[in-house]
C-alpha cells in the first residue's frame, strides 16, 4: 500500500519559551526543530504497514527550506520519497491553507492511506487532517491510538478511547486517518539510514506567498502569542533545628497527616 504522512517543522523547546520582539513567533535561536511526537508516531506507523504490506511511504511537508532536515528525518527512519512545498522563510500558513497546499500532493498520488499527527505541536489547532479529508472526499478518524489494516487492504479498523470508553471505526481504503502518540514507539534510524537519508532526492515544489493568502482570505489570523505567567512558588521557614518541630507539627496537622 502507498501511504503518505505530513509532518511539520517545529520548534524544540525544552525550557522556558521565549518569544521574538513582535511577538509573532518563538525565538528560535536557542532550540532547534524537530517534528511533534505525533508525526513521529505517524511516520512509524506508515513504515511498519510497508513492512508488513509491502508499498511505499512518501513524507511531505509545507515550509521553508530549512524543513528539508525534517523530510530527511523521515527518510532515514523508513520512508521511501519526501517532498517539501517549499515557503519563503518567516511565512506561517494557516489550517485552511496548510490543508490546501497538502491536498495538491495528496490528490496526485495514489495513496491508500494519508497520516497526519492529531495535533501539530506549536499551534495545536488540529484542523489540518480533517479539512484535508474533506478536500479529498475521504473518510476520516482522529485521536487514532491503534490501526488494524485488513488483509485484504480494502479497509482499516482504527481505534481510540473517549472518556474511558472504546471507540472503534472501520474505515474504507483510501482514507484519513490522524494518530496520537502512544500509538507506536518510533524506532531510532541506524547509522545506514542516516546515511541514505542524506543522498536520497528530495522533490522540491514552490508555493508562492499570495497563493497561500488567497487561500487563507478568512482564516484565523493571529495577533500576537503571549507566554503565560508561571506559578510563583513560595518557601516558608519554620524554624531552625528542634525550635521547628512545633511548626512542623501543626503544619501536617493542619494537612490531616496527622492527628
Amino acid at each position: 500500500m502507498d501511504i503518505l504522512v505530513c509532518v511539520k517543522r517545529v520548534p524544540t523547546v525544552g525550557g522556558a519559551i521565549t518569544l521574538t520582539a513582535d511577538r509573532q513567533a518563538i525565538d528560535t535561536r536557542a532550540a532547534g526543530f524537530t517534528i511533534s511526537p505525533h508525526e513521529e508516531c505517524a511516520v512509524e506507523e506508515a513504515v511498519r504497514l510497508v513492512e508488513r504490506f509491502g508499498g511505499a511511504v512518501t513524507a511531505v511537508s509545507l515550509g521553508p527550506a530549512a524543513a528539508q532536515e525534517q523530510l530527511r528525518a523521515c527518510l532515514a527512519l523508513g520512508a521511501s520519497a519526501a517532498v517539501l512545498l517549499e515557503t519563503a522563510d518567516g511565512v506561517e500558513a494557516g489550517p485552511i491553507a496548510t490543508a490546501a497546499a497538502l491536498h495538491s500532493v495528496a490528490a496526485a498520488g495514489p495513496f491508500d492511506l494519508v497520516l497526519l499527527g492529531n495535533e501539530a505541536s506549536d499551534t495545536g489547532d488540529y484542523q489540518v487532517g480533517i479539512r484535508l479529508a474533506h478536500l479529498l472526499g475521504r473518510p476520516v478518524a482522529t485521536g487514532i491510538k491503534a490501526i488494524a489494516v485488513a488483509d485484504d487492504g480494502s479497509s482499516l479498523a482504527a481505534s481510540r478511547t473517549y472518556q474511558g470508553v472504546l471507540e472503534t471505526f472501520t474505515l474504507p481504503l483510501p482514507c484519513l486517518v490522524t494518530v496520537k502518540e502512544g500509538i507506536n514507539r518510533p524506532r531510532y534510524p541506524s547509522l545506514p539510514g542516516r546515511l541514505r537519508a542524506k543522498r536520497a532526492p528530495l522533490t522540491r515544489l514552490p508555493v508562492s506567498e499570495s497563493l497561500l493568502s488567497a487561500v487563507a482570505a478568512a482564516d484565523i489570523r493571529m495577533r500576537a502569542l503571549r507566554v503565560p505567567q508561571a506559578p510563583r512558588k513560595q518557601a516558608t521557614v519554620l524554624g531552625h533545628g528542634a525550635d521547628a518541630v512545633p511548626a512542623l507539627v501543626g503544619v501536617l496537622t493542619e494537612l490531616g497527616v496527622i492527628s
